[in-house]
């Protein structure tokens, strides 16, 4: 009698082993699951920043004593691939400035002629290099902002082996529109825009 209890006893605990196991299972598998589940999606935030990061960039402006003036951020939409460029500045000269995406990402004061001329692949002239922006007005109080769109780079362009900086001028850019009358635009012209030397830079990142 007393076997036969043990007997019993011992399959009603391998019957509960196995009830056990088969309950267990699903509830591991599920969190497996949402362990993969997780894993996907931080590997799916990254993509999303890896992305974010491709179609954003900035750039600190520093003047030729090597102090911060301003900030620049672009950011290229999804729908249309065209780059908007804001900029705030601050303790410039008033009046307007000539800015301009340059070609190298190299901004060493005080002159920053490091950052080489202005962004143009198509070897075309001024008012039509890929870099040309509008005039940045600064205000009396030495401050200046200004929010512009372009279509004539993307974001990958300021990103080459080299990279790409952000130049404020010294003075106003006449985008080379001389006319005839008064001789039409030189070569210079033609290539600066005459605006004058470089007063901050801000290499691209």
């Amino acid at each position: 009698m007393h076997r036969l209890k043990s007997i019993l006893v011992l399959l009603a605990l391998a019957a509960l082993g196995a009830a056990t196991v088969a309950f267990a299972g699903p509830d591991r598998d599920r969190e497996d699951g949402d362990r993969g589940h997780r894993g996907d999606h931080r590997g799916g935030w990254h993509v999303k920043q890896e992305r974010r990061h491709a179609r954003n960039a900035r750039a600190a402006l520093i003047d030729a004593q090597g102090r911060r003036v301003g900030r620049v951020h672009l950011r290229q939409r999804r729908r249309d691939g065209s780059v908007w460029v804001v900029a705030r500045v601050r303790d410039l000269p008033p009046g307007f400035h000539g800015f301009h995406i340059h070609t190298v990402g190299k901004c060493e004061p005080p002159t920053f002629t490091t950052a080489g001329g202005h962004l143009n692949p198509e070897g075309t002239t001024h008012r039509d290099h890929a870099g040309d922006l509008p005039t940045l007005l600064v205000n009396r109080d030495g401050k200046g902002f200004i929010a512009t769109t372009t279509d004539r780079f993307a974001v990958a362009d300021l990103r080459d082996a080299d990279g790409s900086a952000v130049m404020v001028h010294e003075l106003p850019d006449n985008y080379a529109n001389i006319p005839e009358r008064y001789g039409g635009p030189d070569q210079d012209t033609l290539t600066t825009g005459d605006a004058g030397s470089r007063l901050a830079c801000g290499e691209v990142r």
